[in-house]
């Protein structure tokens, strides 16, 4: 009675009104439509392109275009019979891939993919919730994101899917943390932990905020590559691949899975790659930032509502077209090149820039020359780059000692 009482009055006990109460209501549930919605169009759009860079077709039966080809794959695995080992914890087993998809769903909640807008009279962003930490938000649900795969390799009862859950908390915390350091080669620049308010600081005033600083990619732009490297990887996605590697783990932690257990997983990391590319137009590119129609008016619905949407979902077509490129282009890495590489290259590179960019915004600051402060940081930063490097034991060191 109290809970319905503070979402239908006001001033009861602080609540909330009821019309405010219905749009975070539904702007989480268009979020949730929105993911689900773009899995379904990214798995067709990764077969056809995939396709024509291999001069096939792709799906061309199920509905026009082949568009109705993932979802009639989704239906037949949801009729499929959902098979659990014998030598299997069965509530870990079936909890396995909701713990998966939860953190998915919830780290898009933090994406701006609109500007303020007016619904029923009140004032909002088309965002699922605007969080003032929302960055730490996201490192929270990309780290929780593994018990699900770690979990699923554990129950399974199976040394396959063993391998393949060991392989991805190796494989995220490897790389987690040259993800963190990239983002904070972003948080030097904006000096916030909002997403909307990182947003905000990359305002539209032209074609030339594209190449002036105005977004993050050009200030930012190594943090920018080190970001992608450490998102593909998090997501499992070739040529990162190791945690499934079926030539190797016959599926990975999915051995055992089958039906809609192993749609779900599926879902699950085209979700978290979505959610990445997200992310990264976010940080890097402005998020919804962009021109309107000049013709219309600046605060009208279509300006307000639909351009905005539009350079968002541009944007991240953009950078998905980049990860299918690479899925397309590139074998898969060894497991020793790629711990290998997160350890020895990413992570050192990451600290170093975070370094140059601590340099160059303090001495902005400070009104210190740019012509001079930016060398030297450069500089600065490769003199201690080479020395991480030379000080790293080389592979016949390491033979030599273990001989």
């Amino acid at each position: 009675m109290n809970l319905l009482l503070a979402l239908t009055d006001p001033i009861y006990n602080g609540g909330i009104d009821l019309t405010v109460f219905l749009i975070i209501l539904g702007k989480v549930l268009f979020v949730f439509v929105l993911l689900l919605l773009s899995v379904l169009m990214y798995i067709w759009f990764m077969r056809k392109v995939i396709a024509r860079l291999q001069n096939r077709v792709g799906p061309t039966r199920a509905g026009p275009f082949g568009l109705l080809q993932t979802l009639a794959d989704g239906i037949k695995l949801f009729f499929k019979e959902q098979s659990i080992p014998n030598s299997a914890d069965r509530r870990i087993f079936k909890l396995a891939p909701y713990l998966a998809i939860t953190p998915a769903f919830l780290a898009f909640l933090i994406v701006p993919f609109g500007g303020e807008v007016t619904i029923a009279g009140h004032r909002t962003f088309l965002q699922g919730a605007e969080l003032p930490f929302g960055i730490l938000w996201l490192l929270c649900m990309s780290g929780i994101g593994l018990y699900g795969v770690m979990l699923a390799g554990w129950s399974s009862g199976s040394k396959y899917p063993l391998l393949g859950g060991v392989r991805a908390s190796a494989q995220l915390l490897s790389y987690e943390a040259a993800f963190g350091l990239a983002i904070v080669g972003v948080l030097v620049q904006a000096n916030t932990l909002s997403t909307r308010a990182i947003v905000e600081q990359q305002g539209w005033t032209g074609i030339e905020s594209i190449f002036n600083g105005d977004w993050y990619w050009l200030p930012a732009v190594v943090a920018l590559v080190i970001f992608v490297m450490a998102a593909i990887a998090e997501t499992n996605h070739p040529p990162f691949d190791m945690v499934e590697a079926e030539q190797e783990l016959t599926g990975g932690f999915l051995t055992e899975y089958t039906g809609i257990r192993f749609a779900i997983f599926m879902m699950t990391e085209f979700m978290n790659l979505i959610t990445m590319s997200a992310i990264a137009v976010t940080l890097f590119f402005g998020g919804p930032s962009g021109p309107g129609l000049g013709f219309l008016a600046p605060n009208g619905w279509f300006n307000a509502w639909v351009m905005p949407m539009f350079w968002f979902f541009f944007k991240v077509l953009l950078l998905l077209f980049a990860t299918v490129w690479v899925r397309a282009s590139l074998p898969r890495l060894r497991y020793d090149q790629l711990m290998s590489f997160g350890w020895k290259f990413l992570i050192e590179i990451a600290f170093l820039w975070v370094m140059v960019s601590a340099v160059v915004v303090v001495g902005k600051e400070e009104g210190w020359a740019m012509y001079v402060v930016l060398p030297a940081a450069v500089v600065g930063a490769l003199i201690v780059g080479l020395i991480l490097y030379l000080s790293v034991p080389k592979k016949r060191e390491l033979v030599e000692e273990i001989r």
